[in-house]
């Protein structure tokens, strides 16, 4: 699987990241898709402290235990989850940031995390401070680089200005294509990485998506109504899926910007990340399929800017 390198790093991920929210909690099943992405050629994997209230971690870093130095593992902080676990705060402090790293490595089994990132962030947070926590992990060798999880034109562009991240996880599909108004040409241009996350927004992008679009009708997905839905998919499908399943067209779509190194999708069964894998391993998309999407979809706006 091709590698690609995270913002200025020296960290060579995989194309695919194994999103590990929807391993579940069963240590087996666990186990049994994480080996299988690691024969494939996966070697980034990405949890966060909050999935299952540390659970998440526990099970990858067992897993990954024996070919840690072999294997990017990034996680996040910034949900403080509370004594009771019915909620969590967010807390983007430097002393709690701190604090929860020591825990992280603790349930990963590792003395440093390859990337951190603040699962998060607001205009309102003390973006100093969080910065100078992250930049003093990475001198102490407890993280090796850092980067930013969200969705906020401005707080991306706060942290690409003010700090050296090296990704800036993101949502975008060509069902969510809201990151190529701003945040994209900015990573870009500043040499960072983003890395999508929900690349077959919600399964929508995906064989099974006539099964998956119920959960729809009420709501539909950001611009899109049930109905618009339906005549997308379809119409995506009769056109473009003659040579390539939705799932490739899907994830080649995501990573053919520049600035996407690598796509974030989740697996709760190894015939899931399997038809992940073969996606991503497919030729990059034509200048021809890639107008078409883009002809199709949406380009997307951002409801604000905060």
């Amino acid at each position: 699987m091709k590698k690609n390198l995270l913002g200025k790093s020296d960290l060579l991920a995989s194309e695919l990241a194994l999103g590990c929210m929807s391993l579940g909690k069963e240590e087996r099943e666990a186990r049994n898709i994480i080996e299988t992405a690691l024969e494939e050629g996966v070697n980034y994997f990405d949890t966060a402290d909050l999935y299952d209230y540390g659970l998440n971690e526990a099970v990858v870093g067992a897993a990954l235990k024996p070919i840690r130095e072999q294997v990017i593992l990034a996680t996040k902080v910034g949900n403080r989850w509370q004594e009771g676990k019915e909620g969590w705060t967010w807390d983007p402090s430097k002393t709690y940031i701190k604090e929860a790293v020591k825990n992280s490595l603790k349930r990963l089994q590792t003395d440093y995390i390859d990337l951190y990132q603040l699962h998060g962030g607001t205009l309102d947070d003390p973006i100093e401070e969080t910065i100078e926590a992250f930049e003093e992990l990475k001198k102490e060798g407890l993280i090796r680089a850092y980067g930013l999880s969200s969705i906020r034109p401005n707080v991306i562009r706060e942290f690409a200005a003010r700090s050296s991240i090296d990704t800036v996880m993101m949502q975008y599909s060509p069902l969510d294509r809201r990151p190529e108004e701003e945040a994209l040409p900015l990573l870009e241009q500043q040499r960072i990485s983003a890395v999508a996350r929900g690349p077959l927004a919600k399964g929508l992008l995906s064989a099974s998506w006539r099964e998956k679009l119920g959960k729809f009708q009420e709501k539909g997905f950001l611009d899109y109504s049930h109905a618009a839905l339906t005549e997308l998919l379809s119409e995506i499908e009769n056109k473009l899926s003659n040579q390539r399943s939705l799932n490739a067209l899907a994830l080649r779509y995501t990573l053919h910007h520049p600035a996407v190194a690598a796509v974030v999708a989740g697996a709760s069964s190894v015939s899931q990340l399997k038809e992940n894998i073969r996606a991503v391993k497919e030729t990059d998309l034509s200048k021809e399929e890639i107008h078409l999407i883009r002809q199709l979809t949406k380009p997307n706006r951002y409801a604000q800017h905060r």
